[in-house]
């Protein structure tokens, strides 16, 4: 919806795009498979990318063609991103990377990724030597294997490269700012309503549980989750302005992602005080069915995005308490 109209875009407002991400979520609609690719995927090519990407690429993420995922965890780097290992070594005409990532969120269903690969061994700034590269998942090298999570789907994937040959096209900005870059992008990560409403439907359905006869105690808790709700709604919409001006809004992305994921995992703790229920992924109703899905996928929300200890030392970092 924002993008200049040349590459496919709307060139509306990130205020109108945020209603309309709003009103789909709020609907429970299928979206997940194009958050990647529209809310930062595509904005990071448009910054940082050279004019060639842009035109073969945005075009159709807007036409809806292209599924992306992000490249940045890997395996014993934990929530600590310079950690990474993933090597990209000069060859001719290119680049050739052996490594892995993992938690690749829809790896297994992407055309295309963004990945944070090391191009210089590690010095005692380990921020430096990283760099960004789009990569096409059709090509040779690349293995994909699906995690399986506890309510039995496998949103999350190992991705393995093996020699993977990268033309020097493929490179995103400059070599050895993969570190800048990647914080831009994920400040278009943390600060959207789906970072507190992808549980809204537990919420929405213990309203109308609680609709009739409700005693002040569940009165008073509901009151607090909705008032909680309008302040993460006001501090996101404050972040899409941010960014509609060109601004950095690190920082408020990360309190909008550590104080949404906090709301999202309170929702399921409330219901299950307030409604004299069993949950069950095979239950008759669908508030059982909502709460017991919701309750298996809360433990990732302080990790998706940014694990909560890590935005909280963001935080405290910029405003230097530390």
């Amino acid at each position: 919806m924002t993008w200049p109209k040349r590459y496919g875009g709307g060139e509306r407002s990130g205020l109108e795009r945020h209603v309309v991400l709003e009103e789909m979520l709020a609907a429970g609609a299928p979206v997940a498979a194009h958050w990647f690719a529209d809310r930062q995927s595509g904005p990071q090519l448009l910054r940082f990318g050279t004019e060639q990407q842009r035109r073969e690429i945005l075009p159709r993420i807007a036409r809806g063609e292209l599924v992306f995922s992000v490249g940045l965890s890997e395996p014993d780097a934990g929530s600590d991103l310079a950690a990474i290992r993933t090597l990209a070594t000069p060859v001719k005409g290119g680049w050739s990377v052996t490594g892995s990532k993992v938690w690749i969120t829809n790896a297994h269903r992407a055309d295309y990724m963004i990945a944070l690969l090391r191009t210089e061994l590690p010095t005692e700034d380990r921020r430096a030597g990283l760099s960004q590269f789009l990569i096409d998942m059709t090509w040779p090298g690349i293995k994909v294997r699906p995690i399986e999570d506890l309510t039995g789907e496998a949103h999350f994937n190992e991705v393995f490269f093996d020699n993977l040959f990268l033309p020097e096209d493929c490179l995103i900005g400059q070599v050895g700012e993969g570190w800048r870059q990647a914080m831009a992008e994920l400040a278009h990560e943390r600060s959207g309503p789906e970072r507190f409403m992808s549980s809204i439907q537990l919420l929405f359905l213990m309203i109308r549980e609680l609709s009739n006869g409700a005693t002040d105690e569940e009165i008073i808790e509901i009151g607090r989750l909705v008032s909680e709700l309008n302040t993460l709604r006001l501090m996101s919409i404050s972040v899409a302005g941010m960014l509609d001006s060109g601004k950095d809004p690190s920082i408020e992305a990360a309190m909008v992602k550590d104080l949404g994921a906090r709301f999202e995992q309170l929702l399921p703790e409330v219901a299950q005080r307030l409604l004299d229920i069993v949950p069950g992924i095979d239950a008759e109703s669908d508030l059982q069915k909502v709460l017991a899905h919701i309750i298996l996928m809360a433990p990732a929300y302080s990790l998706r995005g940014g694990a909560r200890e890590i935005l909280r030392g963001i935080v405290a970092q910029r405003l230097e308490l530390r």
